[in-house]
């Protein structure tokens, strides 16, 4: 048995491949880098409010007294990424609520926890503001359906035109060819028998006599 012969699997399939090509229709289909750049935003200004840094023997805290509303901040934030990749019909308000968080952040979550948050924040909504879904690829204006015909139409015309034109004049060269040289004495058509014997003595009747000419039997 060869590669050529082997039968083909038909119900194996590619994990790998069936997830990644999944993962590219979720990705198509929603403002997906903007949803993860709003919660990748929104993990600085939860986390900052309350971590615990330990430089040696001494822990510093770093919670204010608007931890509750950089949590806040933070969740929300989470949450409007997750909405602008499962609900894509809300992403402009999905988008324009993370860029107003975000700018609240500055000066309610140390300033945007410590400028991490802002730019990813700001990119974020922005880019879930201005998605749009790809259109149909079989779907089509009417506009572009009606140009299509048209051009169909003058090609048939064109082609209809082509096939009705006459042939073309023959050109001088063609004409030159195709007429007959002159034929030359010795190739004219034979003459009939009967023809020639009539011929002679009609010939011989019409020549003249000459008046100098005397007849042998009055000479004698």
């Amino acid at each position: 048995m060869s590669s050529a012969t082997v039968e083909p699997r038909t119900g194996h399939q590619n994990p790998i491949g069936w997830l990644w090509r999944h993962f590219r229709e979720f990705r198509r289909t929603r403002p997906f880098w903007g949803g993860l750049l709003a919660m990748i935003a929104g993990g600085p200004i939860l986390y900052f409010p309350y971590a615990h840094l330990s430089l040696g023997g001494l822990t510093i805290a770093m919670s204010t007294t608007a931890g509750a509303g950089s949590m806040i901040i933070g969740v929300l934030m989470i949450i409007l990424g997750l909405t602008g990749w499962f609900q894509p019909a809300v992403r402009v308000f999905a988008g324009i609520a993370t860029i107003l968080l975000t700018l609240i952040s500055i000066p309610v979550s140390n300033l945007a926890g410590f400028g991490l948050a802002l730019l990813p924040g700001l990119i974020g909504g922005g880019l879930m503001v201005s998605w749009a879904p790809l259109p149909e690829p079989k779907a089509e204006s009417a506009h572009r359906r009606r140009r299509k015909g048209k051009a169909a139409e003058a090609g048939n015309a064109v082609a209809e035109s082509v096939a009705a034109e006459p042939a073309e004049a023959p050109t001088a060269a063609d004409t030159a060819a195709e007429t007959p040289t002159a034929q030359l004495p010795a190739q004219g058509a034979p003459q009939e028998p009967g023809a020639g014997a009539a011929a002679e003595p009609a010939a011989g009747a019409t020549l003249p006599k000459q008046a100098g000419a005397a007849d042998p039997e009055g000479a004698r």
